[in-house]
């Protein structure tokens, strides 16, 4: 065989296509028939014949487990009969054919990034960003779990040095099951997160469990966390909404706050209403970013502005319950002297 007639291509890729059309063994797990399997045969030959006409051309192919083992089988048998041409054959020739056969594998591997734009657009699209978020939370609370009992020696002794680092893995697997928090409950929305009935709670028991949870965060950055609760009855209300605002308002103060205290606290407004907030001693909010503040799904800020989180769930979330609960979000701020957020909600004393 010359090297002129092992790549007359048609002639090439029609041999190495008859092989394989023939070989149904090897293609038996892929292919619901010969027949399926003779036709994806025929449209992978036309591929690679329009792919040996340039770069960028489209292919009528699905990305389907059959046509990925025709490519692979076509290629094989291509450069079996090269292999076995008696004259030695052009290597940019055999290139040029390879990187046809590349382009068109290339087009068969599954496009992951479009059916997950595909479901993210489809009815179900919430549906599924509940399940991810649920995915992550899960192991992300094992962790956070695992870290504080390490912290606190309850597994033994821990150096100076491994306690720390304990405190960073714990403040890092916090952020991350804070978003799938957030992402889960802004889907839901606040009146949801509610539920149907109020429940007696005590405003202390909240108060102290989020310094519980904040506590290596604040730690690790040398903060001091304050809380003062002038609450002593038992107050009817939405506890776990309540506190998902009170912890996210705390986690927000100590990540802008680099140096102070970061203060919890409730004073009681007439008989049934009480005012929560939470101030910092932080660099305070820029009044050109106040306009963003509550939005979700911010745009990703220029480098050196007001670092805000890009999704903006938390503040989202923390507005969206506290409206549902009867009250309103407010904030205060000045440059270089902190910030405070408060509102005030109905919480009838429990009898």
């Amino acid at each position: 065989m010359s090297a002129k007639a092992a790549f007359d291509f048609d002639v090439l890729l029609g041999r190495a296509a008859e092989l394989v059309a023939a070989d149904w063994d090897a293609l038996r797990s892929d292919a619901a028939g010969p027949g399926e399997a003779q036709a994806e045969v025929g449209l992978v030959f036309d591929a690679v014949r329009t792919a040996l006409q340039g770069e960028g051309v489209e292919f009528k192919l699905a990305p389907t487990p059959l046509g990925r083992r025709v490519v692979q089988l076509l290629r094989r048998n291509v450069v079996a009969i090269v292999a076995e041409a008696t004259d030695r054959v052009s290597v940019d020739e055999l290139v040029r054919l390879l990187r046809a056969f590349e382009q068109v594998a290339a087009w068969l591997e599954p496009r992951w990034d479009r059916q997950f734009s595909d479901r993210l657009s489809g009815p179900d699209a919430l549906d599924l960003v509940v399940e991810v978020a649920h995915d992550l939370r899960s192991p992300l609370t094992s962790i956070l779990f695992l870290a504080e009992t390490l912290k606190r020696g309850r597994s033994g002794p821990i150096t100076p040095l491994q306690e720390r680092q304990l405190g960073l893995v714990y403040t890092a697997a916090f952020g991350l099951s804070s978003i799938s928090s957030d992402v889960i409950e802004f889907v839901r929305g606040g009146d949801r997160l509610l539920g149907d009935e109020s429940s007696p709670f005590s405003v202390a028991e909240i108060f102290e469990s989020v310094r519980d949870i904040v506590q290596p965060i604040a730690e690790e950055k040398g903060l001091e966390v304050l809380a003062s609760a002038e609450v002593k009855e038992l107050r009817i209300g939405q506890p776990t909404a309540l506190s998902r605002v009170l912890l996210n308002l705390t986690t927000n103060a100590l990540k802008f706050t680099d140096r102070g205290s970061v203060q919890l606290g409730a004073r009681e407004i007439g008989t049934d209403r009480i005012e929560f907030s939470v101030r910092d001693s932080g660099r305070g909010i820029p009044p050109e970013a106040m306009a963003l503040l509550f939005e979700p799904f911010r745009r990703r800020q220029k480098p050196g502005d007001y670092a805000f989180s890009g999704s903006g769930l938390g503040l989202s979330i923390c507005r969206k319950l506290i409206e549902t609960m009867g009250g309103e979000l407010q904030v205060q701020t000045t440059a270089g002297a902190g910030t405070r957020f408060s509102f005030s909600i109905a919480l009838p004393i429990a009898s």
